[in-house]
């Protein structure tokens, strides 16, 4: 027998995090409640994953060890999403036709394909999310190009252009939507679908937090600074690492707050003594590195560096999107010239 799960209602939309283990013991409808939402105005993937999973109806085994299985945040979304790909092409599309079209935070709909979308029907998330992007700061020659881009679009693939906002710039919406506004029909298609799962990530994020008795999600944040001039790790190097903070979006623009959390001093392997961050301080969000290589350079390069250096401060901002991945984040520098990647 299938449990039929009743839609999250507004006003629980903004309710705080709820810990992982708490969650998956809930009662079918407190279930859907909490992150029933995550996928735009989709419940049926959330109750699908539930019904299979961790219904009452189900044997206890088949839900301890669904239980047992689901030990950090992105396991359970990665199960919840796999809903998606085996719900079948028309469910799919079904999907992305219930996205909100990013034209809405503009004008109102002035054309037929968007004129099933009124403003009002946006959720909340969404409202937030395209919020944070930007938009209403187009300039006019931006927006006539934005609604010309956006009707070629919707004109061609049928459904809305879709795109994980929440830390895009009206920079990257243009240029996204310049880009996919060539695609193919099947290319398109799963380019959106993957824009949805991002979304659907990042509102889960906000809904559920790690485990009682967890030390955060499990990931954590390290560096490790080599000194490709002399061919050594750059041992005594000042760092200190940021983290931003949005304000209050005021007058349609939105601005960020860059809070130091710690400083550093690579020891001698060039390295910090533990992790950057770890726990509940690793969080997802937007981050910066202040590499203060002038400094190292001074003490270790002797002569070669001028009165006025090449490089002095190097600032580096990269985002975390996943808390329970190990990031590594390092730099390779010498008085000319610095790299970066993603390492782990």
């Amino acid at each position: 027998r299938k449990i039929r799960l009743p839609e999250a209602r507004p006003e629980q939309i903004t309710m705080a995090k709820i810990n992982l283990n708490i969650l998956l013991s809930l009662p079918p409808a407190d279930f859907l409640a909490q992150i029933g939402g995550i996928y735009e105005k989709t419940p049926w993937i959330v109750e699908k994953f539930y019904n299979d999973n961790l219904s009452p109806t189900l044997d206890p085994v088949v839900v301890a060890a669904t239980k047992d299985r689901i030990s950090n945040v992105k396991i359970l979304f990665d199960e919840i999403k796999r809903y998606i790909k085996e719900g079948g092409r028309e469910r799919q599309l079904e999907l992305l036709s219930s996205h909100p079209d990013l034209c809405l935070k503009l004008d109102p709909p002035s054309d037929k394909l968007n004129a099933d979308k009124p403003s009002s029907d946006i959720t909340q998330e969404s409202r937030q999310e395209q919020g944070r992007a930007g938009l209403s700061t187009l300039t006019s020659e931006e927006r006539t190009k934005f609604h010309a881009l956006n009707n070629k679009y919707r004109a061609k693939f049928q459904f809305p252009f879709i795109l994980a906002v929440r830390n895009a710039s009206k920079y990257t919406v243009l240029s996204a939507l310049e880009g996919r506004v060539t695609s193919s029909m099947e290319e398109e298609i799963a380019c959106a679908l993957s824009q949805v799962d991002k979304i659907a990530w990042m509102r889960l994020l906000t809904k559920v937090d790690y485990s009682e008795g967890s030390n955060g999600h499990g990931g954590f944040l390290t560096c490790h600074v080599l000194d490709t001039a002399n061919g050594t790790p750059a041992s005594g190097m000042r760092i200190e690492l940021y983290r931003y903070e949005d304000d209050p979006e005021k007058d349609g623009v939105r601005t960020q707050q860059r809070i130091l959390l710690k400083s550093f001093v690579t020891n001698s392997d060039g390295r910090l003594d533990g992790p950057a961050l770890a726990g509940a301080d690793f969080c997802e969000g937007q981050y910066e590195w202040v590499f203060y290589v002038g400094d190292y350079f001074a003490k270790s390069s002797l002569g070669r560096i001028s009165g006025t250096p090449f490089l002095d401060v190097v600032p580096l901002r990269f985002g975390l999107d996943d808390p329970t991945e190990h990031y590594h984040v390092p730099l390779l520098a010498s008085p000319w010239s610095y790299s970066t990647y993603r390492g782990s």
